[in-house]
C-alpha cells in the first residue's frame, strides 16, 4: 500500500515523501541518525528505512547504507 501525506507550507501545498522524514533543509542536529555508526541521515541518497508495527506502534529505525542495514539486528 502507497500513502501520500501533504503539508501545508505557507500559501502553497507541497507534498512529502511518505517514506523519509528528511527534507532538503533539516539541520543535523534535527536529522535521524544510523542505528549503526550513529551519522546523522542529512540528505543522504543511499538512506534505509525498516519500519515495523510494535504493540506501541509504529517504529522506524534508520540506516546511512545498505552495508549498515545488513549489521543491525532487532
Amino acid at each position: 500500500m502507497y500513502g501520500v501525506k501533504w503539508v501545508r507550507l505557507h500559501a502553497s501545498d507541497r507534498m512529502v515523501d511518505p517514506t523519509s522524514d528528511l527534507n532538503e533543509d533539516v539541520p543535523e542536529e534535527e536529522a535521524p541518525r544510523c542505528a549503526v555508526c550513529d551519522e546523522p541521515l542529512v540528505e543522504n541518497p543511499d538512506h534505509r528505512v525498516v519500519t515495523r508495527v510494535e504493540e506501541d506502534g509504529v517504529v522506524t529505525t534508520h540506516f546511512c547504507n545498505e552495508s549498515c542495514r545488513a549489521e543491525w539486528s532487532e
